[in-house]
């Protein structure tokens, strides 16, 4: 059971029941460190038979988690034990590869970061990763719509709809790294930064090298891609940070939801028209 947008004016909140890893949507952010040797068991509690694919990681063929391919299935109440060694770096996902239009629409799609061993350049002061899914939740059902090919009513980065989000801090001077994917059914997503420039650092196979990273203000993220962005926080307030398609920025075209400081506006925008 997971919230998906904040509260209301009259106090209610949109839920939908999901299945997730760990009990969560999306599942945990996996972090590991390049070369290290990964051991994952994953319990299946669900009423289906299941698998995991780690998404942009190159492994063993019986570890790449394709139901049906290259394993069996997990049974409801089995263990599967994935092991394999990393031997790259970068922003990856993970996410069921079985009965996907049902099981990634309900929730299981989760992040996986590769941290390099030996870094070419040092850390940055700030590391944020989004992963975008798209939902249907028709209103008075409990549930997301697994069959939904076109008319999702909800964006969510880590499973909030704006304002509910939570936000990037920075201090003045900080150097942030983004990093974003996007396990939404059918959309791309262009995602746009306000008030700041950035770089486009990485993509699904890795670090795209100095000399051929792009600024952008903002990079479109392809069905099943990541990519990374990084820029200097020198341009101080707050900034909006959002898809570009106009449904996905206002999620049910609704207007009446409260704004991210949450301030009452009164009649600030009749005092406004005064001075205009």
């Amino acid at each position: 059971d997971h919230v998906f947008v904040p509260k209301t004016p009259d106090n209610d909140e949109l839920r939908a029941l999901c299945w997730g890893f760990n009990g969560q949507v999306h599942g945990p952010t996996i972090e590991i460190v390049e070369g290290d040797r990964v051991r994952i068991y994953v319990t299946n509690k669900l009423p289906a038979a299941t698998s995991i694919h780690w998404h942009g990681l190159i492994v063993p063929n019986g570890m790449d988690g394709v139901g049906g391919l290259s394993q069996k299935t997990i049974q409801p109440g089995e263990t599967f034990k994935y092991e394999f060694t990393v031997w790259q770096h970068g922003t990856f996902m993970y996410h069921s590869h079985h009965d996907e239009m049902t099981q990634m629409a309900l929730g299981m799609v989760g992040m996986l970061i590769v941290h390099p061993r030996k870094p070419e350049s040092p850390p940055p002061d700030r590391d944020y990763v989004y992963l975008l899914s798209e939902w249907k939740i028709v209103p008075g059902t409990r549930r997301p719509d697994p069959n939904e090919m076109v008319e999702f009513n909800m964006l969510t980065l880590n499973a909030r709809s704006f304002p509910g989000t939570a936000p990037m801090l920075a201090k003045l001077g900080d150097r942030v790294r983004v990093r974003i994917g996007n396990l939404s059914a059918m959309d791309h997503h262009p995602i746009h930064i306000h008030g700041h420039a950035f770089h486009v650092t990485e993509a699904d196979g890795g670090t795209i090298p100095p000399a051929s990273q792009w600024p952008e203000i903002t990079v479109l993220v392809p069905v099943g891609n990541t990519r990374t962005i990084e820029f200097v926080a020198n341009n101080p307030g707050d900034w909006a940070f959002h898809c570009h398609m106009s449904h996905h920025v206002m999620n049910q075209m609704g207007h009446g939801t409260p704004n991210l400081i949450g301030i009452d506006p009164g009649k600030l925008n009749e005092r406004a028209r005064g001075f205009l």
